[in-house]
């Protein structure tokens, strides 16, 4: 269960019955498994998804869910960034962030990191050591969002957002919990803020429950299954964990859990994604985002000769 939660979801403040055109289901995927930095298992959640149907998300990691024994858990080495803003949500467990301009600290059951790299910066995540000593639980996403090249070369910036400053509604109905991240649904807001308008929600359905989610029409509308079993639009496509589901255009879309959920996930877990599509040529490589290819390797040279920033003294992992 997502350290997020209320004993009674009666008290919460209600999401608006959802109104104008549902939107449709245009395809669904299901994400490889593969490891990310020195060895933590993910799955890679748009891998197969039409690009310009992502638009202004770029790429996004499910690391986890994965219960570590004492001396498992694993990070990332030092490594740079520029042209875009990292998530990190940590749903379960705890990581730790440090980068070179200053920003980082920990983040542990619910919270989230939104570092923007902007011009560049160089960071690090880690498992603290008590972590690794301990092992425990690690379930957490990692998202990429693109910025415009307007602000592709913003100066960094780093926003540590408590689980308490989450937005928690209900639906219409109660079934679902709904934690507002980022943007505004429903006319509830999240305290994530961006450079590119977007929304990020975690839900949580209720065996045969329903989620009517109202959702900004200029936005696209992505839903990935973090966890357990259910049905997604008018057309009732079945969904699992580690699958991604892409709408169309709209007003709301629809999501149900199963009565009988299989496996460890005792309910539908879900995150749900939208942004306006900025609309312009995208170079990514390794990691950096940018227009063209001429400025991806402008962006090794700079990285090469120290201008993205440099390790503090004080670094983790030293």
């Amino acid at each position: 269960m997502p350290a997020v939660t209320v004993e009674d979801i009666s008290i919460l403040p209600k999401l608006p019955v959802a109104e104008g055109t549902e939107r449709p289901v245009l395809s669904l995927t299901s994400a490889p498994s593969g490891f990310e930095g020195e060895g933590f298992p993910v799955r890679r959640a748009f891998a197969g998804v039409d690009l310009a149907r992502l638009d202004p998300f770029v790429h996004m990691d499910q690391m986890g869910e994965v219960d570590y024994a004492p001396g498992e858990p694993k990070g990332t080495a030092w490594h740079p960034h520029r042209g875009f803003e990292t998530v990190t949500y940590m749903i379960d467990g705890t990581f730790q962030h440090q980068d070179s301009a200053g920003g980082g600290g920990i983040i542990t059951n619910g919270d989230t990191q939104w570092m923007t790299a902007g011009a560049g910066i160089l960071h690090i995540e880690a498992p603290p050591e008590a972590l690794v000593m301990s092992g425990g639980l690690f379930h957490g996403i990692q998202l990429w969002v693109n910025l415009p090249s307007a602000d592709k070369w913003v100066p960094p910036r780093y926003q540590d957002i408590r689980s308490k400053e989450v937005a928690l509604v209900s639906s219409a109905d109660g079934g679902a919990l709904v934690r507002v991240i980022a943007g505004e649904v429903g006319g509830h807001g999240g305290p994530g803020a961006t450079h590119t308008p977007m929304a990020m929600v975690h839900a949580t359905v209720s065996p045969g429950g329903r989620l009517e989610l109202p959702w900004p029409s200029e936005f696209n509308a992505l839903v990935y299954v973090l966890g357990g079993q259910g049905k997604v639009g008018s057309e009732g496509a079945a969904i699992k964990t580690g699958q991604m589901v892409v709408f169309g255009a709209g007003d709301s879309m629809v999501v149900s859990a199963d009565e009988r959920q299989e496996g460890p996930a005792r309910e539908l877990d879900i995150l749900v994604l939208g942004g306006r599509p900025i609309g312009e040529p995208v170079a990514a490589y390794g990691p950096f985002v940018m227009n063209t290819r001429a400025e991806i390797a402008q962006a090794f040279e700079d990285y090469e000769k120290g201008k993205l920033g440099v390790i503090p003294a004080d670094h983790i992992g030293h």
